[in-house]
Formats: structure tokens, C-alpha cells, sequence
């Protein structure tokens, strides 16, 4: 039997911490002639952006530097999809601070690495969604936005 639907209140409640807990999403990108390309990425969330690193000539790291991403967490009946903008960071220019919280919580530190970078990832839209009974309202955040 299927749940009733949650309030967009909870969906975004249950996806903060989805990004809060989780260490690994799916990072759906596409080169400048179309040819997509989906990962997995260890990640940092900081309330405000996402932080994948990898390297920056791979073909994830090559698509990133074009500025847009799509990116999946959590699993197939209990899925949040963020869209966002990209900004490219160097290795060794992130913050300590944040430099610190991803290597504690992924069990990586791409500090210094020759050929990594940060990707900082800017939520431009969020969906999440359960079953089809949430397909209807699952926009949480537009243009940036967190909907109420």
C-alpha cells in the first residue's frame, strides 16, 4: 500500500537530511556535443551548496567546468534530483574549514592532488518525490528558491 504523500514541508525536511547524512550521489553531466556521462561522487553539504571534487580531466571533471550538473541522492522510491550551477574551485583554494568537513566526512582529501578540483554546486532547482502520489508537488526550490 502506498503512503499518503508528504507535505513539501517533510520532502524538504526528509532531503536537508538526505545532504546532511548521505556521502555519495549520482552526478549526471553531458560534454558540449551531448554525450552524457553519469557517476558516483563522495560530497560535502554545507546548508548551502554541494561539494563533489574530482579530477578536472576527467570527463565528469570536463562537463562540470560547463556549469550546469543534475545530481541524484538518495534511492529510487525516495529520490532527491538537484539541478544546480557549477563553479569551479581549485585544489588548494577551498577553504580549511570546508577542506576539513569534506575529508572528514568522505575519508578523502583532495588538498593537493595534483589535477583535482572542487566543483561548487549552487541548488537552482530540487525535486523529491516517493511514489507517483508525490509527482504532483515535487518541487521543492525554483530559480534558487526553497518553495513554502
Amino acid at each position: 500500500m502506498t503512503a499518503a504523500p508528504r507535505s513539501r514541508a517533510q520532502r524538504r525536511a526528509d532531503t536537508e537530511r538526505l545532504l546532511g547524512t548521505e556521502v555519495d550521489l549520482w552526478v549526471a553531466t553531458a560534454s558540449p556535443d551531448g554525450v552524457p556521462w553519469l557517476v558516483p561522487l563522495s560530497f560535502e553539504w554545507d546548508g548551502t551548496t554541494v561539494l563533489p571534487a574530482t579530477s578536472a580531466g576527467s570527463a565528469t571533471g570536463r562537463n562540470l567546468a560547463g556549469g550546469a550538473v543534475r545530481l541524484g541522492l538518495g534511492a529510487t522510491r525516495d529520490v532527491a534530483m538537484i539541478d544546480g550551477e557549477v563553479e569551479v574551485v581549485g585544489s588548494d583554494a577551498m577553504s580549511r574549514e570546508r577542506g576539513d568537513r569534506f575529508a572528514a566526512r568522505t575519508g578523502f582529501d583532495p588538498r593537493g592532488t595534483a589535477g583535482f578540483r572542487w566543483f561548487v554546486v549552487t541548488p537552482r532547482r530540487v525535486q523529491a518525490w516517493r511514489e507517483e502520489n508525490e509527482l504532483a508537488g515535487r518541487d521543492l526550490m525554483r530559480d534558487g528558491q526553497w518553495l513554502t
